[in-house]
């Protein structure tokens, strides 16, 4: 491991464009309506723009790490920004609807391949028993993303349309190749028989990773479901808040970077597992008090940034879950957890807009809060998995 004292500044450049990569992904959620307006297509087709991005960066994440295993993190952060790049610069330029479902797919996979990578090194620039703090600097660019970028978006693209935000991303993303070419050291991937497919099976493959991983998947299809209609959730049970959406979405973004920044203080200090539970008790809870609280007005408004804190705070600590469940194989497994995030994603926004067709944005929240009793099961086997190996290595040193 590098020398934290020495690095630990150098995780913030990665918290810089995981902030411009996080703007791309989540400011359509922001205007996905005046996006529907401008192509001419409904809610439910323009909510596939999100789907587009999350399975490019679920397909094509892992099959990229695959295909270069032994490729220094440093240059793979170079092609990840190069990549997402060509992606935006395609969605600037082009207005047929799937040459831009397309181009949502490149950009994703220069996404994932980022994200993957710039969790990976964040450990290793770390000091010693502050990783759980180091990832969640990471994951505090793109809370903060939702923060500033999502609101920001809805800003721009009222006064100068949706295209607009994405010229401000290509600016800011030459800037951080620049940055990442000049500051961030070369790391080399794990060099084990972890880097190929064969031990990609193998590890999904074992009990703990698979209840894990399941517990990434329904979290994410809980997140997206309603994180990806969350503009048109709001128009529709909160019609009089509407000239004050951007605000909202601005205070959704506040509860994303506290997640992000409780998750990583919790797990340094409580334990993984611990916080894991109490973000996932929090989600069912938060999302049953939205649907009670909607038509309130404000206190709906506190209900659904409670239920964003408690995500924020799942995210970044599952990373250092599965680290810790697989330390040797953890480009592998985080690779896998970004596969699982991004297809959780697809299929949410994807299910969503199904809901919102069927039912209306009402029944959003309802879903959302099925999937996050589903990842709470995966989280009890995957308990009882670890108390088994201990049982077993107990009697073993007996």
């Amino acid at each position: 491991m590098v020398n934290g004292n020495k690095d630990t500044w150098k995780i913030y450049i990665l918290t810089l464009i995981a902030f411009v990569v996080g703007t791309a992904q989540f400011s359509i959620a922001g205007m996905l309506d005046q996006v529907a307006t401008s192509l001419d297509i409904s809610i439910a087709s323009a909510g596939q723009l999100i789907t587009a991005y999350a399975l490019g960066n679920a397909v094509g994440t892992p099959v990229f790490m695959i295909l270069t295993p032994k490729m220094k993190q440093k240059n793979q952060l170079i092609i990840a920004l190069i990549v997402f790049a060509l992606g935006v610069v395609s969605i600037m330029v082009f207005s047929n609807y799937y040459i831009l479902v397309l181009s949502r797919a490149v950009t994703g996979l220069g996404s994932g391949i980022f994200s993957v990578t710039a969790y990976g090194m964040a450990v290793k620039l770390a000091p010693e028993g502050k990783q759980g703090s180091a990832m969640s600097n990471v994951a505090m660019g793109v809370s903060s993303s939702l923060v500033f970028g999502v609101p920001l978006g809805r800003i721009i693209s009222s006064i100068y349309g949706w295209r607009a935000i994405f010229g401000m991303i290509i600016v800011i993303t030459v800037i951080s190749l620049i940055l990442v070419m000049s500051i961030i050291p070369d790391f080399k991937v794990e060099e084990t028989t972890g880097n190929n497919q064969e031990s990609k099976l193998k590890t999904l493959k074992n009990p703990l990773i698979l209840a894990a991983l399941s517990m990434t998947f329904c979290v994410f299809i809980g997140f997206s479901i309603v994180d990806s209609y969350i503009t048109p959730f709001l128009l529709g049970t909160m019609p009089q808040m509407e000239s004050s959406i951007s605000l909202i979405l601005m205070a959704l973004g506040v509860g994303s970077l506290i997640g992000s920044r409780l998750g990583g203080y919790l797990a340094d200090r409580i334990g993984v597992t611990k916080t894991v539970t109490i973000a996932l008790i929090a989600q069912i809870v938060f999302l049953v008090l939205t649907t009670l609280l909607v038509d309130l007005g404000l206190p709906g408004i506190v209900a659904i940034m409670m239920w964003e804190i408690s995500c924020w705070t799942f995210g970044p600590i599952q990373n250092l879950n599965l680290v810790s469940l697989a330390p040797k194989v953890s480009t592998i497994v985080l690779s896998l957890n970004s596969t699982f995030v991004q297809i959780g994603i697809a299929i949410g926004s994807a299910v969503g807009g199904v809901l919102i067709s069927e039912w209306g944005v009402r029944a959003i929240p309802w879903f959302s809060a099925a999937a996050a009793i589903v990842a709470y099961m995966f989280l009890n086997i995957n308990r009882y998995h670890v108390k088994q190996r201990l049982k077993i290595k107990e009697v073993g040193e007996q």
